[in-house]
């Protein structure tokens, strides 16, 4: 796991992503409180901001994983998906309903979904073999690490010079515009000849991905429909007793543990099993869930983040490896792109029945309902 099996481009893209993520976790911790005590919506519509955002984000890797399969070139994707995010951030400011959030939301997560099928194609095509794992576990551990600065830069201008929220959301547009920068000037293309007709091996582009492949999508769809948003934990956390000041905290921890972890576990991968890893995150899942269903004090708040963020550095970025190993490189494309569309459509369906049921039957229930789907994704996981 040493540096020089890194190449330009994964180095480059880890610091965009550094940025990137900087910018949006200074925002992220705190919009459960700005959209329900400040705007004054319930955690139904919460859920469904955030659902159908990534809903959204969806269908812009389907189209942008199609497109990518097709073109030769894959920077200007990317760099236009860093431009709408960051720029559609900032707006939220300006808002005052939740409906606002939701549109903004919308276009943050259109942009993530255009720059994600061609920046993972951008990473594998720039990686050894060997080091696919290592390759997206090291972008996703920078990923985090911004995702550190950012809840903790938040809590600090929050403490001291910023006395509003709406200022917070200004400031968060500082390094989101210096990703976008990063990604135009530092980021090389990574040029290959478009395949209309067929793929890498003589294969049709349109052929079958394989039964692998599948199966890995039907584990991840059913995990998707268990995995519904984050704001939620946000939100059952400060129901529990925490306060809303201390959710950057909560982000601190998680994405510490994520970032210490996330390359280790792409080394691991590089060397083991990919879906016995996957699996064991999935299965961590189920316990933080069943832990946040239970309704622990508040100080066991802070243990079920950590293992949340373990969770998210055993799979984020050993999944992008796995699919970059089942599938043909004629074909990578589409399949990062029909992987982040049907993840997408579980979060829709997921966040939106937690959202029902913690308002139709209590906190506690949504929770039960997402360890026990999560633990049959598992099963189904180790048949690939």
């Amino acid at each position: 796991m040493t540096r020089r099996r890194l190449s330009r481009n994964v180095r480059a893209l880890g610091l965009v992503a550094f940025f990137n993520d900087l910018s949006s976790e200074m925002i992220y911790w705190v919009l459960p409180y700005f959209v329900t005590s400040v705007l004054g919506a319930g955690p139904l519509f919460l859920g469904l901001i955030d659902s159908v955002a990534e809903s959204v984000a969806g269908f812009s890797k389907l189209l942008s994983g199609y497109l990518a399969d097709r073109w030769h070139r894959r920077k200007p994707m990317v760099v236009a998906g860093y431009l709408l995010a960051n720029v559609a951030k900032p707006l939220l400011a300006l808002v005052q309903s939740w409906s606002q959030v939701f549109a903004i939301r919308s276009a943050d997560r259109f942009g993530k979904g255009m720059r994600a099928a061609p920046r993972d194609l951008m990473i594998a095509e720039s990686s050894e073999p060997g080091s696919l794992g290592s390759a997206f576990g090291f972008r996703q551990a920078m990923d985090s690490a911004g995702a550190i600065a950012g809840p903790l830069l938040a809590l600090v201008l929050l403490a001291t010079i910023v006395g509003d929220l709406r200022h917070l959301f200004l400031l968060a547009a500082i390094p989101g515009l210096f990703s976008v920068f990063l990604v135009a000037v530092r980021v090389r293309e990574t040029s290959h000849a478009p395949r209309p007709r067929t793929g890498s091996g003589g294969e049709p582009a349109g052929a079958s991905l394989g039964r692998r492949y599948y199966l890995l999508l039907a584990a991840t769809a059913l995990f998707g429909l268990a995995n519904s948003s984050d704001l939620l934990l946000i939100l059952r956390a400060q129901n529990l007793g925490m306060q809303p000041a201390l959710a950057p905290a909560l982000g601190l921890v998680f994405n510490s543990v994520y970032a210490l972890a996330a390359w280790p576990a792409g080394y691991l991968s590089d060397r083991m099993s990919r879906k016995r890893v996957i699996a064991l995150g999935y299965f961590l899942f189920a316990l933080v869930y069943c832990g946040f269903a239970v309704g622990p004090a508040v100080r066991m708040v802070w243990a079920l983040f950590a293992l949340y963020g373990l969770y998210y550095a055993l799979t984020e970025g050993v999944v992008r490896a796995l699919v970059a190993e089942l599938v043909t490189e004629g074909n990578r494309g589409r399949a990062y792109g029909l992987m982040g569309f049907v993840s997408s459509l579980s979060l829709l369906c997921a966040s939106t029945l937690a959202g029902w049921l913690w308002q139709h039957y209590g906190p506690g229930v949504p929770f039960y309902f997402s360890s026990g789907v999560s633990l049959l994704a598992v099963l189904l996981i180790l048949l690939i």
